[in-house]
């Protein structure tokens, strides 16, 4: 058996088990070969138009704050960077964002932000509530960091249905060398099963190739997705900001981070998976190979434009100068060009 009919084997008992030992997994991520490649793309294109067919989902992203509480060492808007411009929206600004959102056709609001005390409980309540009484047919997603259960749920009461809580890694050692001390990686795996166990559809994710990753703990990280099951996974490459301590870090593989959203596809083949903007970011057609590699969403930003330039977490982010409503445009243009189709849909996760 050549090399190559080798590696097609692998992939296509990866579609039909959605499983492979830690040692296929390793091998099948490293392999470097543009044939290979494509048919692991193709595979994992079927499976997402087996549940979403040519289906694009967008959501509305809304960074309605850049403080935070935290000191993560690869986070442009970490608590220590004191050459970050500040801001936080109010309630009023938050929810014209979702009026203005609704207009153009979003279904999905998702309210991001770093773990800011401003934003207590009370608050983000209410801005929940305010954005589910004026668009009952949408969405709404928070992704507001670590909580206790007390407040998810209090959130989830009042409207929310969607959680996103990147796990950065499933390694304990690897989770410690990005993060200080007074972050706790048992809590952050908590939070996630918490949030599962209210009710949310919850969504995890990591970086790829953040400093120190090795190739155990990206195989750790799927092993964490196969028994956990989220309903969204956000991936993206490492992109280092000039002022943290890992500035001099270089940027994540772009090629890796596709190979892993065609593997994530394959093992939970109903996920909502995005082509996100960090992808975008390290490469120009980076959104476009993501839908391609099996990525169903995107999340376009409807933040105020005299902010989103401030929301950085990674140097060169793109699209913090366009409107809303210009961003909707390219992003349908570009996603017809390869043969699919932005919808207005809530787009919720298939069977759930």
């Amino acid at each position: 058996m050549s090399e190559l009919s080798y590696y097609y084997e692998l992939a296509d008992k990866l579609a039909e088990t959605r499983d492979l030992t830690d040692e296929e997994f390793s091998s099948l991520l490293f392999f470097r070969n543009p044939q290979f490649a494509e048919y692991l793309s193709q595979k994992a294109r079927t499976i997402r138009e087996r549940y979403y067919g040519k289906s694009v989902y967008l959501r509305g992203l809304i960074e309605f704050t850049n403080f935070c509480k935290n000191n993560c060492y690869y986070c442009g808007i970490r608590r220590g960077n004191a050459t970050a411009e500040r801001y936080r929206l109010t309630e009023e600004q938050i929810v014209t964002c979702s009026d203005s959102g609704y207009a153009l056709g979003f279904r999905t609001f998702v309210l991001q932000g770093g773990e800011d005390p401003y934003f207590t409980e009370e608050r983000i309540a209410s801005i929940v509530a305010a954005i589910r009484k004026r668009h009952p047919d949408c969405a709404i997603t928070l992704s507001v960091g670590e909580h206790e259960e007390e407040s998810y749920r209090r959130w989830f009461e009042a409207g929310a249905d969607r959680y996103l809580l990147r796990h950065e890694t499933a390694s304990k050692a690897h989770y410690e060398r990005l993060h200080p001390q007074d972050m706790s990686f048992t809590h952050r795996m908590q939070c996630l099963k918490t949030l599962q166990k209210i009710g949310y559809q919850v969504g995890c994710g990591m970086m790829v190739g953040s400093p120190w990753q090795q190739t155990a703990d990206l195989v750790a990280d799927l092993r964490f997705l196969q028994e956990f099951q989220p309903q969204m996974v956000g991936i993206g490459p490492f992109i280092p900001h000039h002022d943290t301590d890992f500035a001099d870090q270089p940027a994540g593989s772009v090629e890796l981070t596709l190979r892993l959203l065609s593997v994530i596809r394959l093992i939970l083949p109903k996920v909502l998976l995005p082509a996100t903007t960090a992808l975008g970011t390290a490469d120009a057609f980076g959104r476009e190979k993501g839908i391609l590699a099996g990525a169903n969403v995107m999340m376009p930003n409807l933040s105020p434009g005299d902010v989103r330039g401030k929301y950085l977490l990674y140097d060169n982010k793109i699209c913090t100068g366009d409107e809303a409503a210009e961003c909707i445009r390219c992003l349908s243009i570009r996603v017809e060009r390869i043969g699919y189709q932005v919808v207005e849909s809530r787009g919720d996760p298939a069977g759930f």
